[in-house]
């Protein structure tokens, strides 16, 4: 199948330390890593990585950090040519500081000015498509250009882009913290008839497919018209930069292979999981073979 994932590139530098650092003061970190970074993006290198036909549009700097992002895309076989490398324009870049004592990061980021994508293209006719809620105008042209691809939206902030383009797809894959802003429901509790409440009420604003992902508890779905959580896996976090871009980009590797919902949101969970587990977002991408160690059949 087709894979268009469309969205925001940035360029990521993290810092790993014991302890998020004083104001005021010097501190010298042991490592840092950097690569590339961005929802849309790092789902777009997942589905690389293993092995997938996927194109990424969106729009970076003519610098040095994005051309190393077109590289990375690159060495594992992700269409690039619609990406555009625009003069005069910094790439956005993000600095993060990684507690790794406790798996938390803290993001600095940087997003230049910049115009819309404006580049003619031409893409191959998609089967489904990846959305992160950037590059709004074209991400609203291509779903309206090819009705019949299975859509996704990467819903994290409630901007009024977001919310139109989640009204378009067939799923919207979100954040705890999308589903609290358009329901004014606090899912601080998660009990069942706070989740339920929550859950019904954005199935009566955005009418389609909804996942809510609940952090440390799990991912809230509906399959077969009765509400369920999937667990998140054990894992020690060590810096969950990326995490949920690569629970989008498993995600929409299940919807490729045309699994059940329920193997599809394990896929993408096993995928967010394993990603705290390692430094910076596209060197969190597990293997297959990291993939199998909790999915048996997984392909």
């Amino acid at each position: 199948m087709r894979i268009l994932c469309i969205g925001h590139a940035a360029y990521d530098t993290t810092f790993l330390t014991d302890a998020y650092p004083i104001e005021n003061t010097k501190n010298v970190v042991e490592q840092k890593v950097e690569c590339g970074g961005g929802p849309a993006c790092n789902a777009a290198y997942l589905l690389g990585c293993w092995g997938t036909d996927v194109e990424f549009i969106g729009s970076v700097g003519n610098d040095y950090q994005g051309k190393r992002i077109k590289e990375e895309l690159d060495s594992v076989g992700v269409d690039t040519k619609n990406l555009l490398l625009r003069d005069h324009v910094s790439t956005t870049s993000s600095f993060i500081i990684a507690n790794k004592k406790i798996g938390s990061r803290t993001i600095l980021t940087y997003h230049p000015p910049k115009d819309p994508y404006d580049k003619e293209i031409e893409i191959v006719e998609p089967d489904l498509i990846l959305l992160d809620g950037r590059e709004y105008e074209l991400s609203k042209k291509i779903l309206e250009k090819y009705p019949n691809a299975i859509s996704v939206i990467d819903a994290s902030h409630t901007t009024e882009e977001t919310i139109t383009l989640s009204k378009m797809v067939d799923y919207i894959v979100c954040s705890h913290e999308f589903a609290e802003g358009m329901t004014h429901v606090s899912l601080k509790q998660k009990d069942k008839e706070t989740l339920k409440e929550c859950y019904q009420k954005m199935e009566d604003i955005f009418q389609n497919h909804i996942i809510i992902t609940l952090e440390a508890t799990g991912s809230l779905y509906k399959e077969n018209d009765q509400l369920k959580i999937m667990p998140s896996i054990s894992v020690v976090a060590v810096d969950s930069t990326g995490a949920g871009d690569l629970y989008h980009g498993g995600f929409v590797y299940g919807l490729s292979k045309k699994l059940p919902l329920e193997k599809i949101v394990r896929i993408a969970t096993v995928a967010g999981g394993l990603a705290v587990t390692k430094v910076g977002g596209r060197n969190s991408v597990a293997t297959k073979e990291e993939m199998r160690a909790y999915i048996d059949d997984f392909e």
